[in-house]
């Protein structure tokens, strides 16, 4: 077995010409900075995840089979260059492009912090180090997928997010948006990569209120923590000066909390015990 590439949480390796490993790690990201900190029994929750949404979905993708309790075997594809981003609410970066002027709503919302879009938009960001936000002329001006590809991606992307609301919902969450990728399998595009609480985030149904930060259920819990504390403008400020931001270390409280919650998480959306 080949050792590819580790990535954010998970290090790739190649088995053989048509399968990969995906090893899920207990590291954390957010605002594109890596932690020394990790993240108890993460690792676990977010393979355990991908192969319950990979099984429960019924659309082609390329998971295989689990390998262990923080591995999963899957086809080897080529990984299309978009992130295929579907938001179901008024909630994270859409918020201040929306602000900024770069983004507009439908004409029935209500701009406010947590509110219910009226259908789920389709809003694809370019894979980078820092993935930029681009419309449907964009991606195809870039040739990053042909038109028919991306028609097909951000239909498929919603009908799927609409799938994976419903179940969350069923748990008492509500899933407010959600990140795929995909790739092709000889000429058929396949749902790819990995689907768990670092692909979207889910808040309690029950603690829902517009107009104010909800309770997260997902990674966001760290990135709230960082922006009241000052360190995601401190990250900005850094980038600006053309240096890397430098990862605080996380409050062990936070860390205890984020384990917890991923792993309620986990047991609540599928009806097992981690």
């Amino acid at each position: 077995m080949k050792f590819l590439t580790s990535g954010k949480v998970k290090d790739v390796y190649e088995i053989d010409d048509t399968n990969l490993l995906f090893k899920f790690s207990d590291r954390v990201s957010a605002y594109d900075v890596k932690f020394q900190d990790e993240i108890p029994q993460k690792g676990k929750v977010l393979c355990k995840f991908a192969e319950f949404w990979f099984e429960n979905l019924d659309v082609p993708n390329h998971f295989v089979k689990t390998n262990s309790d923080t591995e999963i075997i899957v086809k080897k594809m080529k990984m299309l260059p978009i992130e295929c981003v579907v938001r179901g609410y008024f909630y994270g970066s859409i918020v201040s492009r929306w602000e900024n002027g770069e983004v507009s709503l439908p004409n029935d919302i209500s701009p406010e912090l947590a509110a219910k879009l009226s259908e789920p938009i389709f809003d694809p960001t370019t894979k980078s180090t820092h993935d930029v936000p681009v419309n449907r002329d964009e991606v195809i001006a870039q040739n990053l997928v042909t038109p028919e590809e991306f028609d097909w991606l951000s239909h498929e992307s919603i009908q799927i997010y609409k799938k994976m609301a419903t179940i969350a919902e069923n748990a008492g969450f509500i899933l407010a948006d959600l990140k795929l990728e995909f790739g092709k399998l000889g000429d058929k595009i396949t749902l790819g990569d990995s689907i768990g609480p670092d692909e979207y985030r889910l808040w309690r149904k029950d603690l829902y209120q517009v107009g104010k930060i909800q309770d997260a259920y997902d990674k966001q819990l760290l990135r709230d923590w960082l922006t009241a504390n000052g360190y995601q403008k401190q990250f900005d400020e850094a980038r600006q000066r053309g240096e890397d931001p430098t990862a605080p270390s996380i409050p062990s409280k936070i860390i205890d909390k984020m384990t917890q919650r991923y792993i309620t998480a986990y047991e609540r959306t599928t009806g097992k015990s981690l």
